[in-house]
């Protein structure tokens, strides 16, 4: 794989598969025959230590054909038709496009190899909640949201060098308060239960 600086990764084990995906992106310009879409690269290598059948050309003929599988599986037909991959990248129609470049490294292999890649690639637009350790060792970025109770944001504060889509933070924002809600009422719950208790 090349070096580069990546705006995000992320990490999936599927039993002894393992694979680990990374992305970056960059403002270029659209296709004549699609200005409307922004453009996705997406290149496999697989480890030559995943596997020893990895060695030589047999790890570059399946990086190859992984990468072709998940073009076909992730991008759709010619037209973005089916596409597993939002391709509405587009900053300025006909102008200016978002170019994704995806990365992926097979670290080792027990089978299911596109599955785990799909399910990896899939994942970098989602977050996850109430993280536990083994979840924070991998992630590159975290976001904590205090709401009131009266459902108002309180404060916000991330940590991470990486960056993070503001359509993602409102998702976050969103999930913060509808869960607060509940979180607070179950408190209170809580809370008179055990008064109730020492009063009586």
């Amino acid at each position: 794989m090349q070096e580069w600086w990546a705006n995000g990764s992320a990490r999936v084990r599927l039993g002894a598969t393992d694979v680990i995906a990374s992305v970056k992106d960059e403002l270029g310009k659209p296709s004549l025959f699609q200005p409307h879409k922004g453009k996705v690269s997406i290149h496999i290598d697989c480890s030559s230590t995943a596997e020893p059948a990895f060695e030589g050309r047999g790890g570059d003929e399946l990086s190859a054909e992984l990468s072709v599988a998940l073009q076909r599986c992730l991008l759709g037909g010619k037209t973005g038709a089916g596409a597993g991959i939002d391709l509405s990248l587009i900053v300025i129609e006909g102008k200016i496009c978002w170019d994704l470049y995806i990365e992926g490294l097979v670290v080792s292999s027990d089978g299911n190899l596109l599955d785990a890649l799909v399910t990896l690639i899939k994942a970098g637009p989602h977050f996850i909640m109430d993280a536990m350790s083994e979840e924070e060792s991998q992630m590159s970025n975290a976001v904590s949201i205090s709401v009131n109770r009266q459902g108002q944001i309180s404060g916000i504060t991330k940590r991470g060098v990486a960056g993070l889509d503001p359509s993602i933070i409102l998702d976050m924002i969103s999930v913060a308060k509808h869960v607060s809600e509940q979180l607070i009422n179950k408190l209170d719950s809580e809370i008179a239960s055990a008064e109730a208790e020492v009063e009586s």
